[in-house]
């Protein structure tokens, strides 16, 4: 459970500091449907762009902005559908786009889910403590994001080869950066950091994606959400959802599928890593490219119980679909190919993550043989708005991208993709993979033997996460009554 205690004087402090700066929170209600914002908050949206450092931001942390920089409203939710003449199958694979989100990336709504609960409880006092954000990319941008709309503090930790976009973004967000060892996969040395600054400092809150429920819950309830309503405007009388394919880092986004087994009992959640990394496939472990996930541990907010499949993909697909989706050569190769040209201009809206769902997805619909009347969901959790420099790199590195390449790739890694290194989980594979977290969590970060038990054996344990968040958007409610800015206005 999330902890919901109030400290009535760490409080007291926080809401006069949201006074001073006119801070209003949003409610995961408001997050899931924007016509309950205030009208008041809605007017002055209009004069605020979408990554300015502004409270009002807040608003935006939903999958409903309007897809505009500056100014921008409310609407359905930001979402594609790929054709199978670039996915290769016949199955619909739709994608939410996190591109529109404040900072570019649907993190900042896991960020949100993890700090806001400590804040309106009084369990984080901005008035002297710094939240600490560890990550391998966006969660940390995000976290500091927030942090800075919320008037708080921040330390952001990330590996030092990131890409560099992450690290010049950060540089005006967040107070201070710890750039630790390694890549994509050195979540260890993350860890170790965040016990430093516990044990040397008395000024900091860990907010670790990786274990802070409140990254799961977001994901849940908002993304949940927002993925049920695509549905419910997408399939016809004769279609079917199938499920959904995520790739996992902290394993917060998934936390939707566990919301969609809930309204679609027989529908599937499917996990994906880097196949340089394969931790849930193989309990393997090393380096890779897709930056976002695979980090060589269970995260401790993953549900398996509710993971019906693992499966993992090379990195050099990711990295070739790079170039193909945002090279002249590989756009102008795909339309020749029957790709729609509008949708081909729109292929930057996929960072590397998000290539990787996409091709999770093409497994899974391969797998299953899905047909035109079968519905796959994922996520583009970013767009290359965050990648620039990788693209420039790999250009550098292998020159002019030609129709040949473009040929190449495109039929090798979408027409091509296979379904190797994919594994259907009966229950003993689930409970394989959620006993590896007790090497990560019970031996060397503090967890206890009976939560990891209780995470399995306890039929409430999960849902009575869930069932906190209308206790959670009542206390953001009196938070609001307590700063009094809404009457003010």
């Amino acid at each position: 459970m999330i902890d919901l205690s109030i400290h009535p004087e760490q409080l007291r402090r926080t809401v006069q500091r949201a006074r001073e700066r006119n801070i209003i929170i949003p409610t995961f209600a408001q997050m899931k449907d924007p016509s309950l914002i205030p009208e008041q908050v809605k007017r002055q949206l209009e004069d605020v762009g979408l990554w300015d450092v502004n409270s009002l931001n807040l608003f935006r942390i939903t999958w409903k902005n309007e897809p505009k920089e500056h100014g921008g409203q409310f609407d359905g939710v930001n979402y594609v559908e790929l054709p199978p003449a670039l996915t290769g199958v016949p199955a619909r694979i739709i994608c939410l786009v996190g591109k529109w989100f404040p900072t570019g990336a649907h993190k900042v709504g896991a960020t949100f889910g993890c700090l806001v609960p400590r804040l309106v409880t009084g369990q984080f006092d901005p008035t002297y403590q710094k939240a600490v954000w560890p990550s391998t990319g966006n969660y940390c941008r995000g976290g500091a994001y927030n942090a800075a709309l919320l008037a708080c503090e921040s330390i952001a930790i990330l590996p030092e080869e990131m890409s560099r976009e992450r690290f010049e973004w950060l540089s005006n967000v967040a107070g201070e950066i710890i750039a630790t060892p390694g890549c994509e996969s050195n979540v260890k040395e993350i860890f170790d950091k965040c016990w430093e600054l516990r044990e040397t400092r008395e000024d900091v809150i860990i907010f670790n994606q990786f274990d802070e429920f409140g990254n799961h819950l977001w994901h849940y309830d908002v993304t949940g959400h927002a993925m049920e309503e695509v549905l419910e405007r997408e399939m016809g009388p004769r279609d079917t959802y199938r499920g959904v394919v995520l790739t996992t880092g902290s394993a917060g986004t998934i936390g939707c599928g566990d919301y969609l087994k809930e309204i679609f009992p027989t529908s599937k959640v499917a996990a994906s890593e880097a196949l340089q990394c394969p931790t849930l496939l193989l309990n393997g472990f090393g380096g890779h490219r897709i930056e976002g996930i695979g980090d060589k541990h269970v995260p401790w907010i993953h549900n398996l119980k509710h993971t019906d499949m693992v499966m993992a993909i090379d990195d050099e697909a990711c990295m070739s679909l790079v170039r193909l989706f945002n090279e002249p050569g590989g756009r102008a190769y795909l339309v020749e190919q029957g790709v729609p040209e509008d949708l081909v201009s729109q292929l930057d809206l996929l960072g590397i993550s998000s290539i990787a769902n996409v091709l999770s997805s093409i497994k899974f619909a391969k797998w299953y043989e899905l047909g035109e009347q079968d519905i796959v969901l994922t996520v583009f959790t970013d767009s290359m708005d965050l990648y620039e420099s990788r693209l420039r790199e790999l250009h550098e590195a292998h020159g002019e991208y030609t129709e040949v390449d473009a040929a190449a790739d495109y039929h090798r890694y979408l027409l091509g993709c296979t379904v190797d290194y994919v594994e259907e989980l009966n229950y003993w594979d689930r409970r394989r993979i959620h006993n590896l977290k007790y090497y990560t969590w019970v031996e060397q970060q503090g967890k206890t033997y009976e939560e990891i038990q209780a995470q399995w054996y306890e039929p409430d344990y999960w849902s009575g996460i869930h069932e906190q968040i209308d206790e959670i958007d009542a206390l953001i409610r009196q938070f609001n009554s307590m700063t009094g800015l809404l009457e003010d206005e």
